[in-house]
Formats: structure tokens, C-alpha cells, sequence
């Protein structure tokens, strides 16, 4: 059955809401067979966005054939949006790998079978091994992965080859959430809940277009305006988004200027005694130094750098720091900017200011882009440690080190794990050899695409992709290697709240095609990784073997799931970690008791500077903050790295449309979402197009010291002087295109100091007729 409404109409009716009351169930589903006839329905979840809605999956004929809402679930009580509506259909696309592929010498990438595929990778890897050592080998991964996929990742790339290498997609979404928290609350790890929407008086999202993002968040925020008592609502977003025109505040800074508008926010709880000082004084660190470094931060002050009214800024701050019940969510909007992490962490700093946190209504999101992002962190494939270990301290290695049965001096901790953007330079320089890419998009995906397309194409590297198409990337590999999708295959995943779901499999992968831990297992094995004892480094077998692993990993450690079973989640839907023997139901909120997971023992960072980026050593960290409490980070503001000229009059920004997904892989072989965008486009404020001499909908060129783009344009209410170009869109349904359509041909290369983050909105840009 049809659900047409739902791409004209993508969040759905209202159910109002009331403080405090559950969410109401409201179940969507879309089917494209008869419900009688449907055999089977398979639970899962989403994997086209971060937010986690639980849902089954219909199967018929042993084909999937549509989705519905889980009433049931904690996360969305049976609402689904577009993306989990339409995005299943993907699975079933014609051209899905259903062999491996090998580049041969004729240059063209040919079918074979799956003996010559992973030979070829195990004869290059031990060559590689042999010659130059672990540090010529690359893993960069997605953030679409399953938990159990990961740590198996892990074990290969950490434990097996040894190297400091293994790095997600994840680092362009959601590295500066992870290093945020743990500049503020030594670990990584959501403090809040969705459900802190239903309790909270005030909502302030910054940088996140949670409309787009996350459709059935903002449908609960919805009902919540919709219902009695609505919270006050703050938007921060140069664009006029819909959840800006719905916003009861809406300020506009200009790109690159966000932390000037969070200092100046901070100072006004501090300079109007909107502070919670019996909270700060017992259990945090860091307020005296914070109200210097902020003290001339006035509203005027910002206004002069960020262009909001002062007066803005001050009903902003007043709405702030006189909520009861405050809930903050961030993303891209800050994540992806100049400044990120220090911007981030002042967001922190209004909730440990105001003591709003653990309890109902106070909250801070430190959102995920990616649907698997938080099992990246957690396992050890975005640049730290699995479960939540410190790389500095010797203790965590060890500990690491005796779950995996290995001398520590396999497990590389000589330096920080090594960031995405640092991998593609390293094969640019040519240190490393090989590049396992799993499940991910770079040559649409990353900055500056041209020179990505460029160290991708180098002979001396060799390129291994395992995927679901023949992506852009994977056209440029040595070996693509054809991987099972959701619906396919099992395992749990974990969204932004903290939230574990459980997916099963519905149906058999096309073709030859294998899961993602299937392959990993066979690599292993093939190369004769052990561990000290000389018996497999990777005992498990399957996904349900590979979780029950984990949990011995995350036993004790602040992620720790050993209270979750299979079998309870296929009872439950949903478990939020910690869960344990002192949680056996899973736990709603962090720091309920205002005990942070910060002690030096137990930290997972000893914190960084977050102008430079410098680590800091385990004595500083031990002199600022010996009893383990949060820690109110200051941050100076400075210029961006690149700022619209003479030349370059306009701040380019880019983002993300609500019916697509990462690069389309996915969704652009959805037939709704497709026809609901099927092509790029260029935003740009009124006045600066008469500017430039285009009206809506004339083909122009977006063009930045980088490259260029030929879309349409659309006239909305953007912040004049500021444009954007969403980034989904490359070129394998595109042919001709001339590398003229991804907005990544137009971005920087450099990333915040502290998270690592590549700036995708922060740089100059002029548009002009095609």
C-alpha cells in the first residue's frame, strides 16, 4: 500500500504531546504486495540516518517488500520517515555486486571468484607486511557497519596487522560530538534521552537541521509544540530551515562564527547570575578560568563577528538560562565548521553552568549523521580505542591487550590513532600501501575530490572496496569485494541516545555476495593472525559469538553491554547501555548522580587543547582535575581558515536534503526518494542573486579555489552572502556530468585541531551564469 503523502508530507500527522506524557504509538508502514500477502515480518532498524527507528521488514517470496513501525520501540513508536519508508527498495536494485572483482592488466575490472579476490589481498598484505611493516596498511570504514563488524574490523586492523590506521566516514559526522564529550565528561557517550524531549521547557538545536536529519526526532518535537504547554524552541542555522521557520528564536550567524555566538551565550549566564553555582562548585572544574576567557564576550561584541542583533543574543541567552527542563542537540551545522570542538564544548558548558543534567529535560545531543556512528567509537573504528579505552594510558592498553590475549606492543598506541584525512595523506605520500575502504563513498564524500580521485588512482596503492555498487570509489579499486546489506544479514547497531537494536536477517544476500563479517573473518584466517598462545586471534564465528566477545571487550568500561543478550533484545525493542548487573534495564540518562566517567584512572582522553589540537599529558590532566569531574573547557575565538574576498564574495556551505542519504548509493535508487530530488542544486538569498545577475531556477556555476559545479538555483531565505549545495550527489548516475555536480569538488582540505573534523562548511565561493 502506497504512502504517497509522505514526500510532500515527510513527518506525518500530529499527535499532540504533553509534558511528561509517552510519546503516543502512531505506526507508519509502506508495502508494495497486499498485506495478507506478506510470510514474514523481520525486525530491524534504520541504517539511512542516525536517529534509530525500529521497524520490521516484510518478506515475500523471499524478497523483501516493505517496512513498518515498531509501536513498541522507545526511539519512535512505530513513526518512520521517508528514508525508512522508501529506502529498503535499494536492497532489490539490479545492479547490485554479486561477485568480487579484480582489476586486471588490461586495466578494466573484471568478475572472479572469491578464492582469487581475497588471494590476491592476502598475497599483497603479506608482501606489504614483509617489505614495509604494519604502517602501510589503511582501513577507512563507514558508519553503516553492524557493532559486530566492527570489532571484528578491529581485531584485524589493531591486533592482526598492527597498525595505527583504522579510521570511519564517521570522522566527517560525528568525530566532534565524541571529542566534545570527552572534553567535557572525560568519555564519550550521550548524557541525554530522546525522551528528554517529552519533559523539556526549552530546546535549542545548534547547527542541526533536525527536520532533514532525524524526521522522527523532529516529529516528536513537533507534537510536543502541537500539544499543551509547548517548549520554547531556539534554532541556530544560516538557512531558513524548517525547524528555523518554526523556531520561536532564530539566529543566523554567519559561517565560520559559531563559537564568537556560544562564548557570548555562556557569558550572559555567567554576567546575569543565571548559573547553578552549588552544581559547578561540586562537580565541576574550569569556572573561574571560563568566566576571564569570556568576560568580554557582550552581545555587541558577537554581533560585530557573527551579525546577530544583540538583542537576539540576549533572548536567546534569557530563554537559556531561565529554562527549568533545557534539551540541546547539535550536528553538522557546528560539527562541520570552524572552531567545531571549542563551539561544541561551550554548548556543554550551558548545561554544566545551568546543572541540567541527568534528570528528565535536561539534555545534551551530541547528534550522530551516521546510523551506526556510535558503534564506530565504541569499537575502536574512528580513532580511539575499543570500549572506550585511552591510548595514553598504559593501563587500558594492557587491559586491551589481555581481552584480546596479545603482548600490548601489538596493540600501536605510540601515538594517536590516525584521523581519515591523515590515511588519504599518508597514501598520498606514499607510506600507505594498502587501503581497505568498507561500506563507504570517499571520492564523492571527502573534500577537495579531485585530489582524493587523484591518490586513489596512484599504482603504488593498492585499493581494496567492499560495498554494495560500483561506486565512484570502487571504480578506482584494485579489488571490490560484493557485501551483504541490512535485511541480509545480523547484528546490532546502537543510535545517538545510546539505544541498542537488534536486525535479523529477512533474506539471502544477491548472488556471491557476503556479510561484511564474513569477509573480515575470512581475511583473518586466510593471513594466519594468533594471538600469543598461537591459537585464532578472532575466536568467534558469527554475529552472535561476535557480540557475546564485545561485551567481554566492554565489560566494566562506560559502554559496557554485558546485561544485553540476543534473546533480550529480540524481547525488548531497545536497550540503552550501560547495561549490567548494577543496570539490568539499561540506563535512560548519564550522570544522574553528577559523577562523570572522568577520573585519570578512567578517562578515555586526557583532554586537548582546543585551539592547537595538542594532547594533553596524564600529569596535566591529573593537577587540573584529580577527583574526576566535568570540566568547563574555555575556547578563544579566531578567524576562519578561509573567508569570502574580493574574488570569492560568498561563504559556501554545504548539507543534507531529507529524502537522500550520505552519497545515494542507497537512496537515489529509491524510485520516491529519486524523483523527490533527483538532482543538485544551489541555495542562494534573493539579494544575492540579483547580485550575481541569476533568478530562480537559471544554471550557474559554484565555483571555489577548489573546482566547480554547474546546478539550478533556488531562491530561499538563506543569511545573504552565504550559499549552499547539498553533497550527496556524485556521478554513477551521471555519466556526463564532467566532475562538475558533487559539492565536495568545491570544499577545503582542513579539519577542526581538537576532533579532526574536515571543514565542509566553512570556505569562499562566487556564483555566476553557466
Amino acid at each position: 500500500m502506497p504512502v504517497p503523502d509522505r514526500i510532500a508530507n515527510p513527518w506525518g500527522e500530529r499527535t499532540p504531546l504533553a509534558p511528561g506524557d509517552r510519546w503516543p504509538e502512531r505506526v507508519d508502514q509502506h508495502l508494495t504486495v497486499p498485506p495478507d500477502d506478506v510470510d514474514a515480518w523481520v525486525r530491524a532498524a534504520s541504517v539511512l540516518h542516525s536517529n534509530g527507528d525500529a521497524y520490521d521488514l516484510a518478506v515475500a517470496d523471499g524478497r523483501i517488500v516493505g517496512v513498518r513501525g515498531r509501536g513498541d520501540d522507545r526511539v519512535n513508536r512505530g513513526r518512520l520517515g521517508p528514508k525508512d519508508l522508501f529506502g529498503w527498495q535499494a536492497t532489490h536494485s539490479p545492479d547490485r555486486l554479486t561477485r568480487p572483482l579484480v582489476r586486471m592488466a588490461s586495466g578494466e575490472l573484471e568478475p572472479v571468484d572469491w578464492d582469487a579476490a581475497m588471494g590476491l589481498m592476502v598475497e599483497r598484505s603479506k608482501e606489504l607486511l614483509a617489505e614495509s611493516g604494519s604502517g602501510a596498511f589503511g582501513f577507512y570504514t563507514t558508519g553503516q557497519l553492524f557493532l559486530e563488524d566492527y570489532y571484528a574490523q578491529a581485531l584485524v586492523a589493531r591486533a592482526g596487522i598492527g597498525t595505527n590506521h583504522l579510521d570511519g566516514n564517521t570522522r566527517l559526522c560525528t568525530a566532534t560530538a565524541a571529542e566534545a564529550m570527552k572534553q567535557s565528561f572525560g568519555c564519550d557517550g550521550q548524557p541525554g534521552s530522546y525522551d528528554d524531549i517529552n519533559h523539556a521547557d526549552t530546546i535549542a538545536l545548534y547547527g542541526h537541521n533536525v527536520a532533514a536529519t532525524q524526521p522522527v526526532l523532529w516529529m516528536r518535537m513537533l507534537d510536543r509544540r502541537a500539544g499543551p504547554d509547548p517548549p520554547t524552541l531556539i534554532a541556530v542555522d544560516p538557512r531558513t530551515t524548517p525547524v528555523a521557520r518554526e523556531a520561536d528564536i532564530h539566529l543566523a550567524p554567519k559561517p565560520g562564527t559559531n563559537l564568537a555566538l556560544l562564548n557570548a551565550l555562556v557569558r550572559e549566564l555567567i554576567a546575569n547570575g543565571w548559573v547553578d553555582r552549588a552544581y559547578v562548585d561540586a562537580h565541576t572544574v574550569g569556572y573561574d578560568d571560563l568566566e576571564s576567557k569570556t568576560r568580554e564576550c557582550t552581545p555587541e561584541w558577537a554581533e560585530r563577528i557573527t551579525g546577530v542583533a544583540a538583542a537576539d543574543v540576549r533572548r536567546a541567552a534569557e530563554a537559556i538560562g531561565g529554562a527549568e527542563r533545557l534539551v540541546s542537540t547539535l550536528l553538522q551545522g557546528v560539527y562541520q565548521s570552524h572552531q567545531a570542538t571549542g563551539t561544541a564544548v561551550q554548548v556543554n558548558n550551558l548545561h554544566l553552568l545551568r546543572g541540567m543534567l541527568g534528570r528528565p529535560g535536561c539534555g545534551v545531543l551530541q547528534m550522530n549523521g551516521q546510523p551506526t556512528a556510535q558503534n564506530t567509537r565504541e569499537c575502536g573504528s574512528n580513532g580511539d580505542l575499543p570500549g572506550f579505552r585511552n591510548w595514553q594510558n598504559e593501563a587500558h592498553v594492557e587491559d586491551l591487550a589481555r581481552v584480546w590475549n596479545v603482548d600490548p606492543l601489538q596493540i600501536p598506541h605510540w601515538a594517536p590513532p590516525t584521523h581519515a584525512m591523515e590515511i588519504f595523506r599518508y597514501a598520498e605520500q606514499g607510506s600507505i600501501r594498502f587501503l581497505w575502504i568498507t561500506g563507504t563513498n570517499p571520492a564523492v564524500s571527502l573534500p577537495e575530490l579531485e585530489r582524493i580521485r587523484a591518490i586513489l588512482r596512484q599504482e603504488r596503492l593498492f585499493v581494496v572496496v567492499q560495498d554494495l555498487f560500483l561506486t565512484e570509489t570502487a571504480e578506482l579499486a584494485d579489488v571490490v569485494l560484493p557485501a551483504a546489506t541490512l535485511g541480509e544479514k545480523t547484528g546490532t547497531f546502537t543510535n545517538a541516545e545510546r539505544t541498542v537494536h537488534l536486525a535479523e536477517k529477512a533474506v539471502d544476500p544477491p548472488g556471491e555476495a557476503r556479510t561484511d563479517l564474513e569477509i573480515f573473518l575470512d581475511y583473518a584466517r586466510r593471513m594466519g593472525f594468533t594471538d600469543r598462545d598461537g591459537k585464532p586471534l578472532i575466536k568467534f564465528h558469527d554475529p552472535e559469538s561476535a557480540f557475546e566477545a564485545w561485551k567481554e571487550c566492554c565489560r566494566g568500561r562506560p559502554c559496557d553491554y554485558t546485561g544485553i543478550t540476543y534473546a533480550r533484545l529480540r524481547e525488548r525493542s531497545g536497550i540503552q547501555w550501560p547495561c549490567n548487573e548494577d543496570a539490568p534495564d539499561g540506563t535512560e540518562r548519564l550522570y544522574t548522580d553528577g559523577r562523570f566517567f572522568a577520573s585519570p584512572e578512567e578517562c578515555e582522553s586526557y583532554g586537548k587543547d582546543l585551539l592547537t589540537g595538542a594532547a594533553l599529558e596524564e600529569t596535566e590532566y591529573r593537577a587540573a582535575n584529580p577527583e574526576g569531574r566535568a570540566m568547563l573547557k574555555a575556547c578563544e575565538y579566531v578567524k576562519p581558515v578561509e573567508a569570502p574576498d574580493d574574488e570569492y564574495p560568498l561563504a559556501l556551505t554545504t548539507g543534507r536534503t531529507i529524502y537522500h542519504f550520505h552519497t545515494r548509493t542507497k537512496t537515489g535508487r529509491a524510485p520516491e526518494l529519486h524523483a523527490a530530488a533527483p538532482e543538485p542544486w544551489v541555495e542562494m538569498a534573493p539579494s544575492d542573486a540579483e547580485a550575481a545577475g541569476v533568478a530562480e531556477g537559471d544554471e550557474v556555476e559554484v565555483v571555489t579555489p577548489r573546482g566547480r559545479v554547474r546546478v539550478p538555483v533556488r531562491l530561499t531565505g538563506m543569511l545573504p552572502g552565504v550559499v549552499f549545495v547539498p553533497f550527496h550527489y556524485g556521478y554513477w548516475d551521471a555519466p556526463g556530468a564532467d566532475h562538475d555536480r558533487a559539492a565536495n569538488e568545491l570544499t577545503i582540505t582542513a579539519w577542526d585541531p581538537a576532533s579532526k573534523q574536515p571543514l565542509l562548511k566553512v570556505g569562499k565561493a562566487r556564483v555566476q551564469r553557466a
